[in-house]
């Protein structure tokens, strides 16, 4: 086949499933997503079931990951110095998880190593957008991250955290029924 009937024909599958994905979801999607499964994707990685993890995500390392957790687009698992994410957790859209550090690498011109140190993520965590885990941390269960926080430092179960750097503003409450309250600090 020639370069030039292999494009029409990806235009033309492209434009079906453009066409059939906003018709039943209402949405559009970069081409890559559409021919990808993102469950597929989890699957191939290992990942628990019922996990699914966009085209656009970069995975790289040692990662794991539990059972139905979502790991929205563009978002970026470094496991080169170990990561595991619990299950039922929401990776949001942007979200940067970080295993490693190049900081003193850099200032010393190269002479220094990369410093390496696992992240550890709990069950049951919602990461808002465009969130920064730097290496090192630990979160707890059932933790929410803020939108665009920098977490530099370990967040205890059940806490809600945000800003830069993220700070403790208040606590989750799950009750045996399912309902979820948040109590946010004064």
């Amino acid at each position: 086949m020639k370069p030039e009937e292999t494009a029409r024909n990806l235009i033309e599958a492209h434009n079906k499933l453009r066409e059939k994905i906003r018709e039943r979801w209402q949405r559009t999607l970069p081409f890559g997503e559409e021919i990808q499964d993102r469950w597929e994707k989890a699957d191939f990685l290992g990942f628990g079931k019922g996990t699914s993890v966009y085209d656009s995500s970069y995975v790289y390392g040692d990662v794991t990951v539990g059972e139905n957790t979502w790991i929205g687009p563009f978002t970026l698992l470094d496991g080169s110095g170990g990561l595991v994410i619990g299950s039922y957790c929401s990776v949001s859209a942007g979200v940067h998880i970080y295993t490693h550090d190049t900081v003193k690498w850099a200032l010393s011109g190269g002479r220094a190593e990369y410093e390496r140190s696992p992240v550890v993520i709990g069950d049951c965590c919602y990461i808002g957008p465009s969130t920064v885990i730097s290496s090192g941390v630990k979160v707890g269960n059932r933790c929410v991250i803020g939108a665009s926080s920098f977490v530099n430092r370990d967040v205890p179960d059940n806490t809600i955290v945000l800003g830069i750097p993220a700070l403790k503003r208040g606590r989750v409450r799950v009750y045996d029924d399912g309902r979820v309250e948040f109590d946010y600090d004064d």
